[in-house]
């Protein structure tokens, strides 16, 4: 069997950061990737606001430090070298109880000598604010290093329990500078010509949302998420935009890029294919090919539609009215007015003729005269084996 578990799948990456070595991890496996930038990372490190926080915090001494990123903290300790403030906030930071959101902010805080006081298993805010509301929070001065957008959850909810709150702008993230990628991302998705999206935060999965919603194909991509594409989140934060509106998301145990990529290879291949032996060959079907006892066979749009609409009622008879209906639209003779026709039998013909000559073994698609097209095996084994 073809050992790239991945192979057959098309995946969007939509990080920001380290896409390269997301898509290099996705390519091993097998995966086709295609990326489309949700966002992009602003610094902050000319802003008067980060500047303004860090004296401030220098001036008042802070109880509590919540380190959220492990990025957003080491720039935060960069920038304040570079306007000679290093030495002085590390300084703060060392008098003052450290909790660090999640791994990467430990080894952040760790790299810099310094030791975090706890950190939660769940790498959410809503754990840190749980945590710190079981003491009295009555005057205390807790500063929350934020990543890339507000966190009202965290900073309201220490304010309510009578903190002072300073919060640390360190970056912020903004709309990617070209939104045509992702536009075609997100249509591809509502297409069925994507079968995962990975997310790395929860500002990507946001950008991706709008830009749907901007060209009206918000509930298509909510729906698509729901049933057939992937919704793959490096975490629980990330995830959790997702899950308000009712997508189901494939998370790893730690928030690592590699778990993340493994995490899909374990999940895409047993909910994405079917596996059908047709004639003692095995075919298991991926999201852009087929893997013919074990090997795999790539298959573009209308084959691959038409395998599907056969491989789901195996060994019955598929009319060529059912097949014109799964063909996308414009499959057909080509030409400038034809291409936009609904796609009719001869459509159909051509489909299946190059869908024979792509998996390569004779008979395995039967033609049943005047009714249409059937997997060459017993309707008894209607129904994909595990």
């Amino acid at each position: 069997m073809i050992d790239e578990p991945l192979a057959g799948f098309t995946v969007g990456v939509t990080a920001a950061r380290r896409h390269e070595e997301l898509s290099a991890l996705l390519e091993r496996r097998g995966a086709r990737v295609v990326y489309a930038p949700a966002i992009r990372l602003v610094s902050l490190s000319d802003d008067a606001l980060l500047l303004a926080a860090t004296r401030q915090m220098l001036a008042n001494p802070v109880d509590d430090v919540v380190v959220t990123t492990g990025i957003g903290f080491r720039t935060w300790l960069e920038t304040a070298d570079g306007w000679g403030l290093r030495d002085d906030l590390l300084g703060e930071l060392n008098d003052a109880r450290i909790l660090a959101r999640g791994p990467k902010a430990r080894g952040a805080v760790r790299a810099a000598g310094m030791a975090e006081a706890w950190s939660p298993e769940s790498e959410s805010c809503e754990e840190v604010l749980r945590h710190l509301l079981r003491e009295d929070l009555t005057g205390r001065r807790i500063a929350v290093q934020l990543y890339g957008e507000p966190c009202p959850e965290l900073t309201d909810g220490l304010r309510r329990a009578g903190a002072t709150v300073l919060e640390i702008p360190v970056y912020q993230w903004a709309p990617a500078e070209d939104p045509e990628p992702l536009r075609r991302l997100v249509e591809r998705a509502v297409a069925g010509t994507l079968d995962a999206i990975t997310f790395t935060s929860a500002p990507a999965v946001a950008a991706t949302l709008a830009v749907a919603d901007e060209h009206g194909s918000g509930e298509p991509l909510l729906e698509a998420l729901r049933t057939r594409v992937v919704a793959a989140c490096v975490g629980p934060v990330t995830a959790a935009p997702l899950e308000r509106h009712r997508v189901p998301t494939v998370r790893p145990d730690r928030s690592r890029l590699g778990a993340l990529v493994r995490a899909l290879a374990a999940d895409l291949p047993v909910r994405h294919s079917g596996r059908i032996v047709v004639r003692g060959h095995t075919l298991e079907l991926r999201g852009h090919g087929v893997l013919v006892d074990g090997r795999l066979r790539p298959v573009t749009r209308a084959p691959m539609a038409v395998l599907r609409a056969l491989a789901e009622r195996p060994g019955h008879v598929v009319s060529r009215t059912e097949l014109c209906g799964v063909l996308p639209s414009g499959t057909g003779p080509a030409g400038p007015w034809q291409a936009r026709l609904q796609p009719d039998e001869h459509a159909v013909e051509m489909a299946v003729a190059r869908l024979r000559r792509v998996l390569g073994r004779p008979g395995l698609i039967e033609t049943v005269v005047k009714r249409g097209y059937r997997l060459a095996c017993e309707p008894a084994a209607e129904g994909a084996v595990p």
